[in-house]
């Protein structure tokens, strides 16, 4: 149950009293013409077609929250700010019914509360564009006022957030109240918006179909991922969330569909990190006929887009990089990214005993028992990974944790898939896709047999997939990518917090973890 400090009190008792006074606080009906900016945008064409004379006369009905408030006797002022931006509302109690005029005069209205308010603009003596009001509607009394927040510019340039909004923690709790008061805030998840528009024209331009796939499944797949599982009453059936769209998505190609693609929620139940969370957001595509190759261009052409949809070039700044995002990248196998950085060529150690000796050999700490592939792996994500900072391919991965990739050429140890790499992060991963229903079971029940359960990654054999493959599956590249990397990387945030609306957090006993090293990149 609500129970109001001192200045929830006095609002509430200021909401009785405009009621009382037979004031709707919270009527039904806005009636809002124009924006903010569009106001004002009006009102300086009329100043253009005046060519220095009176411009002729511009009518609105604004609405917005009240930002900034000053009840100067029978003139006021306010700010009030809807999505466009801010705009000055010009009050005089000559121009108003002296009822609605007193409600500001007698600060029955407050900061926070939402108004809609009609007049004709103006220019200020101060040169500000405003609306002279006439008649002024509340919309909408804020009872618990906003936090406030502080800032203090240092001498190095930055600056200091302080009061009683600085803990982060809190702003993800009451994101509706941290959108309210931090402008940048909101224009992160504008921008958000706009990247993930830009990729779908991306993939509609590559003539792919955007489609959905069951985000409850009986049999999840496509990634080695702990999933989240549910029970169906009813049915009497355990479910799991879906950890991939892959093998739904390439059963379409089987059915008569060039290329597909979906962007949507992925579930996956392992840790949280600055670039984790439990659910996320994932764009996959599968395209018939092109290969690995085929794909590394496609994810050029995209992510140039996407840079240049934001920034107007394809150039990004992340942290204290200017990341350029124009094609062609590098191309580098894994095994020659790992010997650079390591002097590790690990196909001279070509069982898991020998390379995890040399791995410990080295210097490095892995967990006993590990197989082949999962210790290419950490060398990998361990040496190589932080060092690229640029956008690179990192190409032909072991087979034995690839398992949905066609083998290459030159030996049967590696397979066409690759990940792409950018400040020092995986963006996203992509193979030639295997279409050859045998190999496809060999592979599943490769992994069955060594699967260990303190990885917690198994991947259940799908029936129903081996069957699709069976009737024919052409030979096709697919793809995967998180899109609140993305968002974080074109944004220049540096946690997957900050680009998402409701990020999960711990339960509120837990608040002193949130703030762990893991929120830090």
């Amino acid at each position: 149950m609500w129970q109001p400090n001192r200045l929830e009190q006095e609002r509430l008792d200021k909401l009785n009293q405009i009621e009382a006074r037979g004031v709707d606080a919270y009527p039904a009906r806005v009636h809002r013409t124009h924006s903010a900016q569009d106001a004002i945008a009006a009102y300086e064409a009329a100043e253009q077609a005046a060519n220095g004379g009176e411009p002729a006369p511009v009518a609105v009905i604004v609405a917005g929250r009240i930002r900034r408030f000053n009840v100067k006797g029978k003139v006021s002022f306010m700010h009030i700010e809807d999505q466009s931006g801010r705009i000055q509302l010009f009050l005089r109690i000559n121009d108003m019914d002296e009822a609605v005029y007193s409600l500001v005069q007698e600060h029955l209205i407050d900061n926070d509360d939402f108004v809609q308010a009609t007049g004709t603009m103006m220019r200020t003596k101060a040169g500000e564009i405003s609306v002279r009001v006439n008649d002024l509607t509340l919309l909408a009394k804020s009872l618990s006022p906003l936090p406030v927040v502080k800032q203090q510019k240092l001498e190095d340039g930055t600056v200091r957030e302080f009061g009683e909004f600085s803990n982060v923690e809190t702003r993800y709790r009451q994101r509706y109240a941290d959108l309210a008061v931090n402008a940048d805030v909101r224009d992160t998840f504008v921008q958000r918006a706009q990247i993930i528009r830009a990729v779908r024209e991306v993939m509609d331009n590559e003539g792919m179909l955007e489609v959905e796939t069951p985000i409850l499944q009986s049999v999840y797949g496509g990634a080695a991922a702990r999933p989240f599982t549910t029970h169906h009453n009813q049915l009497k059936q355990d479910l799991y969330l879906r950890v991939s769209f892959e093998l739904y998505l390439k059963r379409l190609l089987v059915g008569g569909y060039r290329g597909v693609y979906e962007i949507g929620r992925d579930f996956r139940n392992e840790g949280v990190s600055f670039k984790h969370n439990p659910e996320f957001t994932m764009l996959e595509f599968y395209k018939a006929y092109i290969d690995y190759s085929g794909v590394m261009e496609i994810t050029e052409r995209m992510l140039e887009a996407v840079a240049t949809a934001i920034h107007g070039k394809p150039e990004a700044p992340f942290r204290d990089h200017l990341i350029n995002y124009a094609a062609p990248w590098p191309r580098i196998t894994m095994r020659e990214a790992i010997l650079k950085e390591t002097g590790i060529d690990y196909m001279q150690y070509p069982d898991a005993p020998s390379l995890e000796a040399r791995i410990r050999e080295f210097g490095g700490r892995v967990a006993p028992g590990q197989p082949w592939g999962k210790l290419v792996e950490h060398l990998l994500g361990e040496y190589v990974e932080k060092k690229l900072i640029q956008p690179t391919f990192i190409i032909d991965y072991p087979r034995d944790i690839s398992p949905f990739a066609k083998k290459v050429t030159y030996d049967d140890l590696h397979v066409e898939r690759f990940e792409f790499y950018i400040a020092g992060m995986e963006m996203g991963n992509a193979f030639t896709e295997l279409n050859d229903p045998r190999d496809q079971e060999a592979r599943f029940l490769e992994m069955a047999r060594t699967f260990r359960p303190e990885d917690d990654d198994a991947a259940p054999i799908d029936e129903d997939y081996l069957q699709a493959m069976r009737y024919g599956m052409p030979p096709n590249g697919g793809f995967g990518m998180g899109i609140d990397r993305l968002v974080m990387l074109i944004t220049d945030q540096h946690t997957i917090r900050d680009v998402l609306l409701y990020p999960h957090l711990r339960s509120t006993k837990d608040n002193e973890e949130e703030a762990s090293p893991v929120d830090e990149i």
